[in-house]
């Protein structure tokens, strides 16, 4: 992200007294830099994503790095000062059930309580489990390019990284029982402790009371089910500790300057907030985004697999797509399932256009014209998605919604039957010359097959609509030889539509979607005949109406 620091962006920044622009990253780093302040410029802000790898990978953890990226870029952008993004995986934890989206569920049933990296992996394929579910989480991260440090909790115990503070935790123990006691029930209260010792024989995380604790030697003693007692050093790997401990200890441990996390997790961020500042460090700046919901408005979960996976998305879309899902107002609980893909992507596509003329107007520009356009730039979400500079190649002619539109019409089981209508409508156009129109034209295939021919459902056309379709059909034949703008055939179907009385407007749209396309929405109408084809379009008409009268 070097160059990020010799921006535009971060000259407007250096140049401009109270630049403050109004993106939620930029936002995010400036609560950032304020904490950094005392801290010397050269040591890098450390900026930190949890991830729990007890089941799949899912869009909620890739998000909370993307989001996290994000808030990085801004801060390099205003201050020039280096970072660091560390991808933190809590797979020392007990494995407390089994998922339900995993095969073998037999085997992990028999591993119930111990960490996930002593688990076998029902996949076959690693190590453990949380080998596994690790592998699959940074294969995402590297497909979208970010740029991250993995790390294993269960290396940073097992090394001795986290050796001092575990010494430490032991020396305000029982400050810290306190500070969590008050939020426990009766029963939890009689056993707490921010310690969790593995089992020696049975590889067990234990959750057990405490009989004694030696700061001075390291150790805690404990007895488990059976009566056998144990004393067990907490360094090393021998112990991990219990959540909202776990989460304070590493902030003290490694200076974690910044972490955001889920709406669920506000009480634990001011526990974990309380007992990192008894260890003797401030808490990170936090971020509280909202959750994702399914279909059925219920909060996606790893366990469940419900909502959508990242592999689920990229089947439809582009990744980029994703990020700008991503980007949109963090604080704002949004569904999270296919019917959104589409106007994430054209949203997308709509900010990328409009990036790459402010990127041209750089080129080349004054001081007060490159001002202007860095100033507008710098607040467009595919300026973040692209890490500071959009690629030429990364804008489309073509909206996704049309081109799923021209494959409802079309039946286009191929990518080949979408790009003869392309070629028609721009001979310019090709997969080599448009490589992400040619991402387009495949998603927008499957997406048809998958989600928009089941769900078609064509109704007949009333006396009006009859009369107003039959019009459109006349009228569209004029320009069948020579051809029209799709601004002109835009203003043809508007005329059309007020000629009949149609009011509002909207009700003559309606029609043609729900008659003439099969759904309840859809393209701006002018572009879809320019597309499809005059020829084509009549074709369609005319075939409805026939329909019609055979009803």
């Amino acid at each position: 992200m070097s160059d990020l620091s010799t921006s535009p962006v971060s000259r407007l920044f250096r140049t401009q007294l109270g630049f403050q622009p109004k993106a939620w990253p930029f936002e995010e780093a400036r609560k950032l830099a304020e904490h950094v302040a005392s801290k010397p410029a050269e040591r890098p802000a450390l900026l930190e994503t949890g991830y729990g790898p007890s089941g799949l990978p899912h869009i909620g953890t890739f998000g909370e790095v993307a989001r996290t990226s994000w808030v990085r870029q801004a801060f390099t952008a205003m201050t020039g000062r280096p970072t660091r993004l560390l991808a933190f995986s809590d797979d020392m934890d007990g494995l407390r059930k089994v998922p339900d989206n995993v095969p073998n569920k037999e085997m992990l049933s028999a591993h119930l309580g111990q960490p996930l990296t002593r688990v076998p992996d029902p996949f076959g394929t690693h190590s453990s489990f949380a080998a596994h579910n690790n592998a699959r989480l940074c294969s995402f991260l590297d497909s979208f390019g970010f740029e991250y440090e993995f790390a294993s909790a269960t290396d940073y115990y097992t090394s001795g990284r986290f050796d001092a503070a575990l010494r430490r935790v032991l020396e305000t123990h029982d400050e810290i029982v306190a500070v969590i006691l008050p939020t426990l029930g009766p029963e939890r209260r009689a056993t707490y402790s921010p310690v969790l010792p593995i089992h020696p024989k049975t590889g067990q995380v234990m959750q057990v009371r405490m009989d004694a604790v030696d700061p001075d030697a390291g150790t805690v003693s404990w007895t488990d089910d059976n009566g056998e007692r144990f004393e067990t050093l907490v360094t090393g790997g021998a112990a991990k500790m219990q959540w909202k401990a776990d989460w304070a200890m590493r902030w003290y441990a490694l200076g974690v300057d910044y972490e955001m996390s889920g709406k669920d997790l506000i009480d634990s961020v001011r526990l974990s907030g309380r007992i990192c500042r008894i260890l003797g460090a401030p808490p990170p700046v936090n971020l509280t985004y909202e959750l994702f919901l399914d279909e059925h408005g219920q909060k996606i979960s790893k366990s469940k697999g419900n909502g959508l996976s990242v592999e689920e998305w990229l089947r439809y879309a582009p990744p980029e797509s994703l990020g700008q899902y991503m980007f949109n107002q963090p604080q704002r609980a949004k569904r999270l399932f296919f019917d959104v893909i589409p106007k994430a992507t054209d949203e997308y596509l709509s900010h990328v256009e409009k990036a790459a003329a402010l990127q041209s107007r750089l080129d080349g520009a004054a001081d007060e014209a490159e001002q202007a356009a860095a100033t507008t730039l710098c607040v467009n979400p595919a300026w973040f998605i692209h890490n500071g500079h959009v690629p030429a190649h990364a804008g489309s002619p073509v909206s996704f919604g049309m081109l799923l539109n021209l494959a409802s019409v079309a039946n286009a089981e191929t990518p080949e039957v979408l790009w003869g209508f392309l070629a028609r409508y721009d001979a310019s156009v090709s997969p080599q010359t448009h490589p992400t129109l040619a991402t387009l034209v495949e998603r927008a295939i499957v997406f048809y097959a998958d989600f928009v021919r089941p769900a078609k459902v064509y109704r007949l056309p009333d006396e009006r609509e009859r009369t107003a379709l039959a019009d459109l059909s006349q009228a569209l034949a004029i320009y069948e030889a020579e051809g029209a703008t799709a601004e002109t055939l835009q203003e043809l179907v508007f005329e059309i539509g007020k000629r009949h009385g149609f009011e509002p407007l909207r009700s003559w749209f309606g029609c043609l979607y729900e008659v003439l396309l099969g759904q309840s929405e859809g393209p701006r109408f002018g572009g879809f005949i320019a597309l499809y084809g005059v020829r084509n379009t009549i074709a369609l008409i005319d075939a409805a109406l026939i329909r019609g009268g055979e009803a």
